[in-house]
Formats: structure tokens, C-alpha cells, sequence
């Protein structure tokens, strides 16, 4: 019997007996568990603004507004984007500055590190926001640790930048959310066999491990700050129950389910830390569920060869230690896919029972594909996956009642939950999205392709970036996998193919852009193919245990790790040439989100004298660089004035750099020139 056949067995479902009083009340306990996280927040934190003590008003206040007076503390020294967001008119007074007005209010002003006074009236209602040093886009909300009532001499801070109280409770609803979920598929749950569990958590512990180790070493990347600051936002306004619509315009052109997740790991410090270790956590998890699903298409071997395959990737390993949105991306599309392979496990012999059954799970695919869009909108291309599993999986008896539901249901369950779990939506939601999807139409920055210098690659743009960036060990076994798949034709060989595919379907987009940081699933779909193309050569060669094709994939990937690290988002495959052969030639995008320009700066930082003059104009994203303090007033824009001048990509860009500079500190990658730094008499 093929496997594919055995998955659409009828049997009962085997698990653990309902007590039907506990089933009556256990759905009240996450409710409970909610209410009272929500109240002991409401009880024990102190709002930002009662932090400050009580000031006299002064006639320049706007009328109807309450002044507040003290400190806040200014971590690092630099430019400081500091302000306000009031309905009405308010008032800031910050380092000399006087900043006026309603909306959103802000100015960029430079700071020395350390604590400075600072002023504020306002209508009720309104709240500071600032940007610290390297970190820019959206502002985010002043905590309450990085304010205080006393005058800057005096003043303490307890563990500033920081809402680690937030952070604790909004990690609880999370777990209470998961909880309630297995609770709900417990008996589901109860039928995976034990060697698929162990599988799992062993790849996931691992994957997370290897994600932890190192980081933050390939330094901050672009758009880091702007996700973590709006998750930060994010987290707060949950908490504070705080659903208008103007605490909501935070990075708006992205849907809120990514930075809500790593918005709680920006409550814990005022760093990336751990935001990133999160992101590990969801693409590890992401990657260990490919042995259910290789199980399902499969055989357990493959799927555990899969798994083991995708958590050692460059591209997914360097994915998962940023706070991006690629991270949850891979976790969304891993878990609809397992939900679309099970809708119909164990349907009832009862035609009505199953029926209901059979509704309810194309429900809850529904839900998995709504949340992923609530996280990246291209990710609705899982429903078309999903679409096309539910149908070539159901047994003839129901395929016509899968179709007609599949086709009611889910598209309904997934609106309906982006809806609800994007609070912009609620009032204005056309218009919402609408103001979102036209932010994302402008037009990318140029980059090199194929020898070319452009910014509107052709439709082959992914195809290419995925042949370029696969491991060539895993290439070869992908096509042997596509052979396989080939000569079997069935359904296993149907789904992969549509999971390869449909996610390229984003190059129909304005998105083709970032090498394959908007294609992962298909990356995970190549995993699973080079996974089975693994498999049919354990079988030619009469190998009966995956032990040996296990310690070859993880010693071959984990050697390619070492080689790169910690700049895997530059991994380049041996097929190509590897990143210093790309950047020479101009065939595809290196040092293209600000990874290695952390030790540039680092080097500059500490030999620079007091004052010294730095051109920064070379560097793009700018605001990466965290420059000493001393080095920001004197900065100027003519290399020829500099003493010092950092050039980042520089095989993409050319930098002004006067004849009498002299390298004295470089940043490669096997071969690629990630940053140059240059120093003159």
C-alpha cells in the first residue's frame, strides 16, 4: 500500500479520554489566566508619565495640559530623534530644545550620553516617543525605566530602555494562548507517534542552539530597529488594552502578528538580544515541523532529514537571529501545512460527524493561513498550498465536500482572523489596507543581478538567488529528489512541487528584491525534496538507518556554517563561486543589510582621537552606525575633510575616497569586502 494511501485512514482517533465536567470548564481558564495577567499589569506598572514629578505651569503651556518635569537617560550619545504623540497641543522641552504642536511631534537633536532634563505638558492621553542612537523609522514609546523625577544629578534609573514587566506578562499570554491551543488538538496530539515527537524537539533544541551561538555577531541589519520599535509599541498597547487607531500607525505598511511576537523580547532590554533569540525560536520550530510533514508525504526518514537539512541552511540559520519578518514566516507555513495534510486523519464513520469535523479543521487551516498574512502579505500564497493539499489528499467520498467548504470556509477564517488581530483594520479596513499595500509600491534601491546594476529585476530573480544560494552537497541532492518525484508522480510529488513554486508566485509583485528573504517556503520545499532525493540513495545503496545520512548532512552543513559565520545572509554556494566571486563579478546583492558594519565602526570608535572628523556618507543604512558621541558634531560630508572614512558595500557602490587615504581595516567574507575603513593624515 503506498504511504499516501495509509494517511487517509478512518480509523478512530486514539488519545486521551475527555472528562466531560473538566471539558465543560477548562475554557474558561485561559480567559481567567488573561484577565488576571492583564489586571496584575494594570495594579503594578507605573505609566511613563507619573514618573516624572508634578511641575508648576509655565504661560507658554498650551491650555488644558499637565506638566511634568525630570530626567531621562540617554544611553549612548549622538543623534537623538525625541518627542511626542497628543491628540491635542502639547509641549516638550529637552536639551535646549522647545518642540510645540499635536500629531506626532519630533526632532532630532544631539545628546551626550548620560541623564538630562527634560519637560513635558500635555492633554491627557498623549505620551513621549523617541528613536535613540541607531535606531530610526517609526519612534517608539519612552518606558518608564528611562525616566525619572529627580533632577539629572540626582537621578536613578532601575534598568533603563527596558518594560520588563510587560515583556513577563505578554510572554505569559503567549504561552497561555499555545496552551490553549494543544489543549484544544490534545487528543490530535496524543496520536503522534513518539519517534516524531523526539525527532522534533531534537531538531528544534538544535536549531535553536545554532541560531544562539554568536547572535548578534553579523551586527545590527537594517530594518531591525523599525520592526522592534513597532513591536515594542505593539506589546505596550495590548497591554494597556490601547486599541485606537492612531497607536496602531506604527511601520503600517506590515501586518502586526511578527512584531507583536518579537515585540516581547524588545520589553526585556534595549538591544536586540533578545527579540533575535526569539526569532531563532520560531524558525527552529518552523524547521523541526518538516518531520511531521515529511512523515506525512514520505517516510519519518525523510522528514527527519528534511528538518535537519533546513536548520543548517545559511539563508534560514542567518534568518532566524534577526527580528525579521522571515522568521515567523517559515513557523506560519510549516504549521499550515501540517493542518492542511491532517484534515482528513480519522474522519468518522457518522457521514454528519465527519462533515462538522471536516469543517472545523478547514476552519482552523483557515486561521493558520490569516495569521501568516497578519505577518507578511505575500504569505497568502499558503493558501493556494493549502488549497491544493486538502484537495489531492481527500478520499473520493469527499472531495467534492472538501472543495465546496475548503473554498467557503477558509478564505472566510483567514479574513476574519486578519481582521481581528490588526486593530487598524477595525474601523477603516479597506481603506487600511489599501494605505498599507501602497507604501509597499514604491520603488526598491538598485542592486547588482547577473552583472547588471538595476532595481526591477526580471521574474527569474528568485529561481537564480536559490540555485546561487543552496549549498551544493544539498543541490545535488535536490535533483535527485526532483528525479524521484519525476518518475513517481503521485501525490507527495504534487504537493512538493506546488510547495516549490506557488511561493515564487511574489515575483508577480513589486518585491523582487533581498535575494530569497521573500521565498523561504520554497527553500523549506527544497529541503524536503533534497531530503527524498537522500532517501532514494540511502535505498540504491541499501542503507536502512538515516543515522549515516544525518552525520553527512549536519558534518557538511555545519563545516559550511563555521566557514561563514557569522555573515550566513552573505552564504554564497560553491556552484557560483562563493560571495568574493559574486561581489567581483556583480551577479547578485552582498553586505545588503548593514551585516559586518558594526567592527568598521568598532575600529574607528576606539582609534579615533577625541574630535576627529569622520565622513559617513559611504554608509548606507546610516543610521547603523554607532559612532562615539565626541566624533558627531564634527562629522562632515567632504571625504577630503575627513580624518577618517568608512565605506560599506563596496563592491556595490563607489566611495569618494582621496588619493592620500590608507586602508587600514577591512571586513570580508570569504573573499567579499563587506566594509573598508580608511584613515588620513
Amino acid at each position: 500500500m503506498r504511504r499516501s494511501a495509509r494517511l487517509l485512514t478512518q480509523e478512530p482517533l486514539a488519545g486521551v479520554p475527555v472528562r466531560r465536567g473538566v471539558a465543560r470548564w477548562w475554557g474558561a481558564i485561559p480567559a481567567a489566566v488573561a484577565i488576571a495577567l492583564l489586571g496584575a499589569r494594570a495594579w503594578i506598572a507605573t505609566p511613563p508619565l507619573e514618573r516624572l514629578a508634578a511641575a508648576a505651569s509655565e504661560p507658554a503651556d498650551p491650555p488644558g495640559t499637565t506638566a511634568y518635569a525630570g530626567s531621562i537617560l540617554v544611553a549612548r550619545g549622538g543623534p537623538v530623534i525625541i518627542g511626542f504623540q497628543s491628540d491635542l497641543d502639547a509641549r516638550l522641552g529637552f536639551a535646549g530644545e522647545d518642540l510645540r504642536g499635536r500629531g506626532l511631534v519630533k526632532r532630532r537633536i544631539l545628546v551626550r550620553h548620560g541623564a538630562t532634563a527634560i519637560r513635558f505638558a500635555g492633554p491627557p492621553g498623549a505620551r513621549l516617543v523617541w528613536s535613540p542612537v541607531g535606531r530610526r523609522g517609526d519612534p517608539e514609546y519612552v518606558p518608564a525605566s528611562s525616566l525619572s523625577s529627580e533632577p539629572p544629578a540626582r537621578a536613578v534609573f532601575d534598568a533603563p530602555g527596558t518594560a520588563r514587566l510587560d515583556g513577563a506578562i505578554a510572554l505569559g499570554l503567549l504561552v497561555t494562548a499555545v496552551a490553549t491551543l494543544c489543549a484544544l488538538a490534545r487528543r490530535r496530539l496524543a496520536a503522534v507517534p513518539r519517534s516524531t515527537w523526539l525527532a522534533i524537539a531534537v531538531v528544534f533544541v538544535a536549531g535553536a542552539l545554532v541560531r544562539w551561538i554568536d547572535l548578534g555577531g553579523a551586527g545590527q541589519t537594517w530594518d531591525e530597529d523599525v520592526n522592534w520599535a513597532a513591536g515594542r509599541n505593539y506589546v505596550t498597547n495590548v497591554l494597556g488594552l490601547d486599541f485606537a487607531e492612531r497607536s496602531w500607525q506604527w511601520n503600517d505598511e506590515h501586518p502586526p502578528i511578527m512584531k507583536l511576537l518579537d515585540g516581547i523580547g524588545a520589553q526585556l532590554a534595549d538591544g536586540f538580544g533578545p527579540a533575535r533569540a526569539l526569532s531563532a525560536v520560531w524558525i527552529a520550530l518552523g524547521c523541526a515541523l518538516l518531520v511531521p510533514i515529511g512523515a506525512r508525504l514520505f517516510r519519518l526518514r525523510v522528514g527527519v532529514l528534511a528538518a535537519a537539512i533546513a536548520t543548517l541552511l545559511p539563508p534560514l540559520v542567518g534568518h532566524g537571529q534577526i527580528v525579521g519578518h522571515e522568521s515567523p514566516t517559515v513557523l506560519w507555513w510549516s504549521l499550515g501545512l501540517v493542518l492542511a495534510l491532517g484534515v482528513h486523519d480519522y474522519l468518522s464513520p457518522d457521514d454528519r460527524v465527519a462533515l462538522a469535523t471536516l469543517r472545523v479543521r478547514l476552519t482552523w487551516v483557515g486561521v493558520a493561513i490569516g495569521i501568516a498574512v497578519a505577518s507578511r502579505f505575500i504569505n497568502g500564497l499558503l493558501g493556494l498550498v493549502c488549497a491544493v493539499i486538502v484537495v489531492v489528499q481527500a478520499p473520493p467520498r469527499w472531495r467534492r465536500d472538501t472543495v465546496v467548504w475548503g473554498a467557503t470556509v477558509m478564505p472566510l477564517a483567514a479574513v476574519a482572523t486578519l481582521y481581528a488581530v490588526w486593530p487598524r483594520l477595525w474601523r477603516h479596513p479597506l481603506a487600511a489596507l489599501a494605505a498599507a499595500l501602497h507604501k509597499l509600491d514604491g520603488v526598491h534601491g538598485t542592486e547588482p543581478f547577473l552583472g547588471t546594476v538595476t532595481n526591477h529585476p526580471p521574474a527569474y530573480y528568485f529561481a537564480v538567488y536559490l540555485f546561487a544560494t543552496l549549498p551544493i552537497g544539498v543541490l545535488g541532492l535536490a535533483i535527485l529528489g526532483v528525479v524521484r518525484l519525476g518518475l513517481t508522480r503521485g501525490r507527495s510529488a504534487l504537493v512538493a512541487a506546488c510547495w516549490f513554486a506557488i511561493p515564487l508566485g511574489v515575483a508577480a509583485s513589486p518585491v523582487r528584491q533581498d535575494g530569497v528573504r521573500y521565498v523561504l517556503p520554497s527553500v523549506l520545499a527544497l529541503a524536503m525534496i533534497a531530503a527524498a532525493g537522500a532517501d532514494q540513495l540511502a535505498v540504491w545503496l541499501r542503507v536502512r538507518h538515516a543515522a549515516p545520512a544525518l552525520v553527512a548532512v549536519a558534518v557538511y552543513l555545519g563545516a559550511t556554517l563555521v566557514r561563514v559565520h557569522p555573515y550566513y545572509l552573505d552564504y554564497f554556494g560553491e556552484q557560483v563561486g562563493g560571495a568574493g566571486a559574486v561581489a567581483a563579478r556583480g551577479s547578485f546583492e552582498t553586505a545588503w543589510w548593514g551585516e559586518g558594519l558594526d567592527r568598521a565602526v568598532d575600529y574607528v570608535n576606539q582609534r579615533a582621537a577625541p574630535g576627529a572628523r569622520v565622513h559617513r556618507r559611504c554608509i548606507e543604512p546610516g543610521h547603523l552606525a554607532w559612532f562615539r558621541e565626541d566624533l558627531w558634531p564634527p562629522m562632515t560630508d567632504v571625504a577630503t575633510e575627513a580624518a577618517w572614512i568608512v565605506d560599506y558595500a563596496p563592491a556595490g557602490h563607489r566611495c569618494p575616497v582621496p588619493p592620500d587615504a590608507r586602508l587600514v581595516f577591512a571586513v570580508t567574507t570569504e573573499g567579499c569586502v563587506l566594509a573598508r575603513v580608511y584613515q588620513r593624515p
